[in-house]
């Protein structure tokens, strides 16, 4: 896709984000093999965006895993990185395949090759979403084709590009990465306050998983494994365990620290994080050489 023009000034928010569509976070030391991401809690809304759009601010924001960069801000402390998306999740989602476009959203030929048939762009939730979470329509009309090459090459591929480099800077270091993708989850009836995704243990050494389940119980939040999320491209596109690069998906609650209707952090905010921290201080702690691949770990024994 060739880039599109510059925004013109009319739209701050859209020059902001083209000029920083993501944030790192870097430890004072990086000391532990982990890098932490969170792809959908961006909330700088371009004004040409909204205005194309049927639905109010507050409705677009429905999609947005709000604060979670903010609820994971921790991991500094434990010595691990933060990459965090600045592009909201409505506008470009940075939790898909980048051929899971909807030809039909758009006012010409694409010129790339599309997964048109993905369920998720049937759904309506491709990496430019036809719909928010809760299934509302978002645009009046089509979107022109420049649009959508212009959230791609400047949002969605160069805070992969980052993400990878934060992976191969930490692989190199430590010998193993553990990619963990940060997400929230529309609260629902007698459902877990975490979901571990670990692509059905594909993405992850069992250990690694086990470990964050035990803990997550260890302070008293409910949990399962893989349902209803089982992970998502981030997942799918970083793990590479016979490398040593394992990925886990974390889905939190918003109930616990949101209030979801008006998108705001709840007075439990702080004690949700605090008890999150002693979870993920658990997790980073676990020994790197039970990640390592099996030739690499049968290697470093001699």
């Amino acid at each position: 896709m060739a880039e599109a023009s510059d925004p013109g000034n009319n739209d701050a928010a859209l020059t902001a984000l083209y000029s920083t569509p993501f944030v790192i976070r870097r430890p004072q030391h990086h000391h532990v093999p982990f890098v932490f991401a969170s792809p959908h809690s961006g909330r700088l809304y371009p004004e040409s965006f909204v205005a194309a759009s049927r639905l109010s601010a507050l409705s677009l924001r429905r999609s947005e895993d709000a604060f979670v960069e903010e609820l994971f801000a921790p991991v500094l402390d434990l010595g691990a990185p933060l990459i965090a998306a600045n592009f909201p999740r409505a506008y470009v989602d940075a939790n898909r395949n980048p051929a899971e476009l909807d030809p039909a959203m758009f006012d010409g030929e694409l010129g790339v090759v599309v997964d048109a048939v993905s369920p998720r762009v049937s759904a309506g939730l491709g990496v430019i979403p036809r719909i928010v979470r809760d299934g509302a329509e978002i645009y009046r009309g089509k979107l022109p084709v420049a649009d959508a090459k212009a959230r791609m090459n400047r949002l969605y591929k160069p805070y992969h590009e980052a993400l990878a480099h934060l992976v191969e800077e930490t692989r190199e270091r430590f010998g193993v990465c553990v990619v963990v993708d940060c997400h929230s989850m529309p609260s629902a009836a007698a459902a877990p306050e975490v979901v571990l995704g670990d692509r059905y243990g594909m993405s992850a050494a069992a250990i690694l998983t086990k470990t964050a389940e035990n803990a997550f119980e260890r302070f008293r939040f409910t949990v399962s494994r893989n349902a209803p999320y089982a992970g998502g491209y981030t997942t799918h596109l970083y793990a590479r365990r016979s490398q040593g690069i394992h990925a886990l998906q974390i889905e939190v609650s918003r109930s616990l620290y949101l209030d979801e209707e008006r998108i705001v952090k709840t007075a439990a905010f702080a004690r949700v994080q605090a008890r999150l921290v002693a979870v993920l201080s658990a997790l980073v702690s676990i020994d790197p050489a039970m990640l390592m691949p099996p030739r690499a770990t049968a290697w470093a024994a001699e």
